[in-house]
């Protein structure tokens, strides 16, 4: 209302016949939210004879809530000589409004009756403000009272439970709300889907859409959104399309989830599509949600290029914006751009952080990632469960249990406890087992599994897995065996787990049973690697014509991972007529591997056939192929040394001789007798006069840092 317009009113005489025209003026007020023109009009009132009647008193401390002034109603509340159920009602709703709900419940509580609209305050009020708990109670005990529910009721209290996630409940006020006259409400319709969504029953929220009789435009959009964030993704995309069929114009919310979706499944055709309709639409440009699921659809699809594009067209952007871009910039392999882009942000939240933690994990830059969960620790933000998934598989990729333990005490710090629920955090203990079990204190590994308060089909592959790595097979059955007997199922991992474990424990009986009962008993079908587990325990048992015979029954072609298995099984076996067969195989599928030369080399020396030594040899240098040195490295006191044939660059290399000298020659006195497999080794060694070596300071990579608190 214009401001002339109101002074008109208020300076003109005041001898109204009733209180309609104040009432009015209120109204205006009321949707202006004008608190100064809410003060100039109860000034005037007062002035007049309507200023001690109830009903425009009750008008006013409604207004005043609505325009943010709780105290202001609660004063008029407070003199009131007289009040009925609507002066209670409006100072209830005030004080829901301005969040003070403390004050609503003491209002409440006082009121010498109550009626529907007094409880559905409550309800609202609270399910509003997130305490979804509470309006639950209130809920229950207005339906205890025999209080009629209708569409705000029954609106709040299925919010209420969508934000529990409470499906049990949600399911009774469904039950209820389909004996009322509400029931073929479109809008009870939406909020029924949107809860059996957030409760991920997707097939329910189906049910519920297919029986409405008419849909709008809030129904499409929750059930799309059900399939988007709970599965079949792809589900959205199809409701999408039966939407558009049925003539309803998508709105900003639509497209953005369709977006993301796309973004989940990779569908970069579809994602363009979806972005050419919002081009052509001048009402989305400024969408920053939808904008911000393009950038990040894009990235996702690894179009970083194009994220950038869309991005810097944005007229606003905020955290969400920036972070998409340095997920994308870092699945890019781009890490340095996602730390620039990381840098400039004006804003971060813990997502950002985790977006770049993560992409350095993921690039291999581990080091990197733990000098930035450091940064983040002294910036005192929060880390969440997924920082310390991440903290953890960077300290298993560097096998150090030092910072691994050092990680594992933030863990407890932050109070994880491995559980399911809306944040579940088992994977953190997953990533725990893991890193102990590549750092081989596979013992730590089982007493985390064994603390965690639940665990999933990953925390037993993780426990058989590790147990099978560090060569404990018989415990990894084990474990397997307790896997089974609490119900779990077991996926290709497992049985990928039980197979190695098996073979490293000779255990070729209970391979042969494990590889059938994939298909018989867990309805699994073998892939790549568990046939190339099968050879391996074959081959180590020394069963090698019926490896040979597994590999030729192979319902797919056998890759090198196989072929290469089985040749280091015929060298053990000195099975060189089967060797050279399938050290050609290998070389038909990649020449340039020393592997198999080095192998059949050395298949031959052991036989003394060392012209045929000599023309492997030969033949590796006429195609130009080069064996890798070989590589290891031992850690003292923080210290890492690395050593590697002809590198002389050890500080300490002539006492590593000389001591190397003494061991070999206490060797010949008890009768060591060189294998004659390990010749080219000593030929090595004999070029250079020895093995030599060259030391690194671990601690001086990361830059005198680690994982403890700042």
């Amino acid at each position: 209302m214009a401001r002339h317009g109101f002074a008109k009113h208020v300076i003109e005489d005041l001898s109204f016949p009733d209180s309609s025209t104040f009432a009015k003026l209120l109204d205006s007020c009321a949707r202006t939210k004008s608190a100064f023109d809410t003060r100039r009009v109860h000034a005037r009132i007062t002035k007049t004879q309507f200023s001690s009647e109830v009903f425009i008193q009750n008008r006013l401390i409604d207004v005043y809530g609505k325009c943010g002034c709780v105290e202001d109603a609660r004063k008029l509340f407070d003199k009131m000589p007289d009040r009925n159920i609507f002066t209670w009602n409006s100072i209830i709703s005030a004080f829901s409004k301005s969040s003070l709900l403390h004050e609503a419940v003491g209002i409440f509580s006082l009121m010498p009756e109550r009626d529907q609209c007094s409880w559905n305050s409550m309800v609202s009020g609270f399910a509003q403000h997130d305490m979804f708990g509470e309006a639950l109670d209130y809920f229950v005990n207005m339906h205890r009272e025999d209080f009629v529910l209708n569409e705000y009721s029954f609106g709040s209290g299925l919010s209420a439970c969508a934000g529990l996630e409470d499906f049990n409940m949600g399911a009774q006020i469904h039950g209820l709300l389909s004996k009322s006259r509400h029931s073929w409400d479109v809008y009870m319709g939406s909020a029924l889907i949107d809860m059996y969504s957030k409760c991920g029953r997707v097939s329910c929220a189906q049910r519920v859409f297919d029986g409405m009789s008419e849909r709008n435009i809030v129904s499409w959009n929750s059930l799309i959104t059900s399939y988007e964030q709970n599965g079949p993704t792809s589900e959205a995309l199809e409701i999408f399309l039966r939407m558009t069929e049925c003539g309803f114009e998508p709105d900003e919310v639509t497209l953005a989830s369709v977006v993301s979706a796309c973004a989940s499944l990779s569908r970069i055709k579809e994602g363009l599509q979806i972005h050419a309709r919002v081009v052509k639409f001048d009402k989305f440009k400024d969408d920053l949600i939808l904008g911000n699921a393009l950038v990040d659809m894009y990235a996702k699809c690894g179009k970083i290029n194009k994220a950038r594009y869309v991005f810097d067209r944005l007229p606003i952007r905020n955290v969400v914006s920036e972070t998409s871009m340095v997920s994308g910039y870092a699945k890019a392999a781009s890490v340095k751009a996602a730390r620039l882009m990381f840098t400039k942000m004006m804003e971060r939240n813990v997502v950002s952080w985790n977006a770049l933690i993560a992409g350095y994990t993921q690039n291999g830059e581990n080091e990197e990632a733990l000098e930035l969960f450091l940064l983040l620790k002294r910036e005192s933000v929060q880390p969440t469960h997924y920082t310390f998934g991440n903290l953890l598989n960077a300290c298993a990729s560097l096998a150090d249990l030092q910072l691994g333990r050092q990680a594992h005490s933030h863990v407890l710090k932050h109070g994880l406890r491995f559980q399911s629920g809306k944040e579940s955090d088992i994977f953190v203990g997953n990533s725990l087992i893991d890193m102990y079990m590549k750092c081989g204190s596979d013992e730590h590994g089982r007493q985390v599994f064994e603390h965690m308060e639940e665990r999933d089909r990953v925390s037993w592959n993780a426990m058989i897995v590790g147990y099978s790595q560090n060569g404990r097979g018989t415990e990894a059955l084990g474990i397997f065996s307790k896997m089974l007997a609490s119900g779990e199922k077991p996926d290709h991992v497992t049985m990928i787990g039980v197979l190695c474990a098996c073979s490293h424990a000779g255990l070729v009986e209970d391979g042969r049973h494990y590889f059938s009962s994939m298909v018989n008993e867990h309805g699994l079908t073998p892939t790549k690697d568990h046939y190339s587990c099968m050879v391996d325990l074959l081959g180590r048992a020394g069963c090698l014509d019926e490896a040979r015979h597994l590999i030729e029954m192979m319902p797919m072609q056998p890759d090198a991972v196989v072929w290469g298995s089985f040749l280091g099984a015929c060298k053990v076996h000195r099975n060189i007529k089967l060797g050279k067969f399938v050290a050609e195989k290998l070389l038909e599928i990649d020449p340039t591997n020393s592997g198999p030369y080095v192998l059949l080399s050395n298949m031959y020396a052991e036989l003394g056939k060392w012209g045929d030594v000599v023309r492997i040899r030969k033949l590796m240098r006429k195609r130009g192929v080069v064996k890798q040195p070989g590589c290891s490295w031992i850690e003292i006191q923080g210290h890492v040394s690395v050593f590697m044939v002809k590198d002389n660059r050890h500080s300490q290399r002539k006492e590593i001789y000389s001591i190397l000298l003494i061991l070999r020659k206490q060797m010949k006195q008890v009768g060591y007798i060189p294998d004659a497999g390990d010749n080219e080794a000593y030929e090595e060694q004999s070029e250079s006069e020895s093995t030599s070596f060259f030391q690194m300071d671990w601690k001086q990579r990361r830059h005198g840092s680690d994982v403890s608190d700042p």
